[in-house]
């Protein structure tokens, strides 16, 4: 197929494809997807190899956001039935994250729901970056906290973060139809304090909204002219109690197609599958390790993920290996380039799960187990499928053990 040996030679020269070539993979059938898949395989592996980065969410206060983002379960007028507590102290936070860093992780994003951090909020954050790299040497740490005010990247930056995550989450044009609160404009402007910072930034999207082809290919190449170095790729998960509950838009296939375009698009970035990937994937989760190099372990922020242990066997199933904490997550080009990024360890991943409130995740994944017999898509405007998504009622904020 000579569009995928094109996109094929492209990314192994990390040339952008064009627009026409981007939309064009979107727009592949299903008897072309594993040729899809076998071409971006192939630009992961020159530039990742078989690693598989792991990230470990902890959600550092839950719910209450004064923000309207539509796909957000702890959006305003949210009746969500999530976990609703105020900030973790430093040493519950260390505690949460410790179970991540034990199952694998090697880097720990920190999470509060919220327009953006007030001054004594950064000094919260500060406190517990501070608490888990005392007790953890060697771990990364990435904050998304919202929308950054002028001084406030520079402060996480000098108390040890060594990456910021606030994903634009969709189109410029489309932005609107999904939050009033504040606009595209502003999540860019964080996005550039974190690069100014000397912060690795972290930016993604969220898939699965209504968008069309067009503001999928236009969400990522505003990405890849920001230049993050990690770049997360959510799923949309519709929570009951969202306006946005109804969404049943995607299927493995169209979440492969937009992980492969994704990968062609910035191929030697670090790419993330985040919040939905159990929900739309299933079964062909270990097929999408052939295009990510990177996932989250365990639970999400309001939601709960596949077991951690089912994360590391499908991994090693895969023939994928996780990458170690003395392992530089980017190629050497883009790790010498942004040295000045998340200089505190390596210029690896930020984190990214679904957005709330001008914040990174804020309520992502699946089930703790798959259903036993497959499950079909909903038709979009269908009821919603609260048999997909299970509500976090462990880890962080809760007297029971984390899933990790």
């Amino acid at each position: 197929m000579d569009l995928l040996n094109t996109l094929l030679d492209k990314g192994l020269r990390r040339e952008l494809p064009t627009r026409d070539e981007a939309l064009a993979v979107l727009a592949t059938s299903d008897d072309e997807l594993l040729d899809v898949v076998a071409a971006a395989g192939k630009v992961r592996r020159q530039w990742f190899g078989r690693r598989v980065k792991l990230n470990y969410l902890v959600n550092l206060k839950s719910g209450l956001c004064p923000e309207d983002c539509s796909y957000c379960s702890q959006r305003l007028g949210s009746k969500a039935k999530i976990l609703k507590y105020t900030w973790l102290k430093p040493d519950q936070a260390s505690e949460a994250a410790a179970a991540g860093l034990a199952g694998g992780a090697k880097r720990v994003c920190l999470v509060a729901s919220g327009r953006g951090p007030t001054d004594r909020d950064v000094d919260r954050v500060s406190d517990t970056i501070k608490a888990i790299k005392d007790q953890n040497e060697g771990v990364e740490v990435c904050a998304c906290l919202g929308l950054l005010s002028d001084g406030q990247a520079e402060r996480l930056r000098d108390a040890g973060a060594d990456a910021y995550n606030h994903n634009l989450n969709t189109s410029e044009g489309t932005y609107g139809d999904i939050t009033t609160t504040h606009t595209y404009a502003d999540r860019v402007d964080t996005v550039q304090k974190a690069h100014a910072a000397g912060l690795s930034a972290c930016s993604g999207l969220i898939a699965g909204m209504g968008e069309s082809d067009e503001d999928l290919v236009d969400v990522v190449y505003a990405l890849r002219a920001l230049d993050p170095d990690s770049v997360p790729v959510n799923f949309l998960i519709p929570f009951e109690g969202t306006p946005l509950a109804k969404e049943w838009n995607l299927t493995p296939q169209r979440c492969l197609r937009i992980l492969a375009m994704v990968r062609f698009v910035c191929p030697d970035v670090e790419v993330r599958i985040a919040g939905g990937r159990e929900v739309h994937l299933r079964t062909m989760q270990p097929l999408a390790l052939h295009l990510a190099n990177s996932i989250f372990l365990g639970d999400y922020l309001t939601s709960e993920g596949q077991a951690g242990k089912a994360d590391l066997d499908m991994i090693a199933d895969a023939g994928f290996e996780v990458e170690g904490t003395g392992e530089v997550t980017l190629p050497e080009h883009r790790a010498t380039a942004h040295a000045g990024y998340g200089s505190h360890t390596d210029a690896g991943a930020g984190c990214g799960s679904h957005g709330g409130g001008g914040c990174g995740p804020c309520g992502s994944t699946a089930q703790q187990e798959a259903p036993e017999e497959p499950v079909q898509e909903a038709a979009r405007g269908s009821e919603a499928r609260t048999d997909l998504v299970s509500v976090r009622r462990r880890g962080a904020g809760t007297d029971l053990a984390p899933n990790a």
